[in-house]
């Protein structure tokens, strides 16, 4: 982790550190071996590490999985990232993350958490600082944060009634009220909010931080697995 530096005049302080959470499952349905399937010529799920590595705040980063190969993975390429063996009652599909993270919490010191996925390997290193110093700065009057993606367009639900506009004022679609996706790229909380919201990443009063659509990527499908490698090369080739 980089060291306390002076940013815009403000001292980056152990105030401000959190515990990086990054479950990884060894089963995939709809990508197979998606964490250790190579992405950019890395596995998929070194991108997230590294750039909570590059973090200002991020003290330590914890691994939950229930896959060996994961384990042994991360073990031989990053040194210091601390794993946890999860639970055979707490493995399959259909377990709640809040139900692993709650494990994780159980485990571990310290007060305050992020948790990020292996899926999210877009979202850079600025973002997860700025996240990190609006939780902290917001405090008082919010008890968590969570990443969101902004719609400006018109939607319905099934049976087409209209959600977000009425269909007798057809306002241009910037000028109706957006929809905020909670896009599962980045929650950070402490562990009051958590017990204090029922076991619930995102608290009673959390803060919506909006981020950019293409960085908010998560591969849950194959095409997202190859628009995000499209995206990530074409990052790499302007460095």
């Amino acid at each position: 982790m980089r060291k306390g530096v002076e940013v815009a005049g403000e001292t980056h302080t152990k105030e401000k550190r959190v515990t990086a959470l990054v479950p990884m499952k060894g089963h995939s349905e709809r990508v197979p071996n998606k964490n250790l399937r190579l992405f950019c010529d890395r596995p998929l799920c070194h991108w997230t590490i590294l750039n909570l590595q590059k973090s200002h705040y991020v003290k330590d980063i914890v691994v939950n999985t229930d896959s060996q190969e994961i384990a042994e993975n991360i073990r031989q390429n990053f040194e210091g990232v601390k794993i946890i063996d999860r639970p055979n009652e707490i493995r399959g599909d259909f377990v709640s993350m809040n139900v692993i993270i709650a494990y994780d919490l159980s485990q571990l010191p310290g007060e305050h958490f992020l948790q990020t996925h292996s899926t999210n390997p877009l979202l850079n290193t600025e973002t997860i600082d700025k996240a990190i110093e609006l939780y902290f700065h917001n405090l008082g009057t919010h008890d968590s944060l969570f990443t969101v993606t902004r719609h400006n367009a018109r939607f319905y639900w099934s049976d087409g009634s209209p959600i977000n506009h009425d269909p007798q004022e057809m306002l241009r679609t910037q000028d109706l009220r957006p929809i905020f996706e909670e896009n599962s790229n980045l929650y950070i909380f402490s562990k009051e909010s958590f017990k204090q919201s029922g076991n619930r990443r995102i608290g009673l009063r959390p803060y919506l931080f909006e981020i950019n659509k293409l960085e908010a990527i998560d591969i849950d499908e194959e095409e997202d697995f190859l628009l995000a490698e499209l995206l990530c090369q074409a990052k790499l080739n302007k460095l």
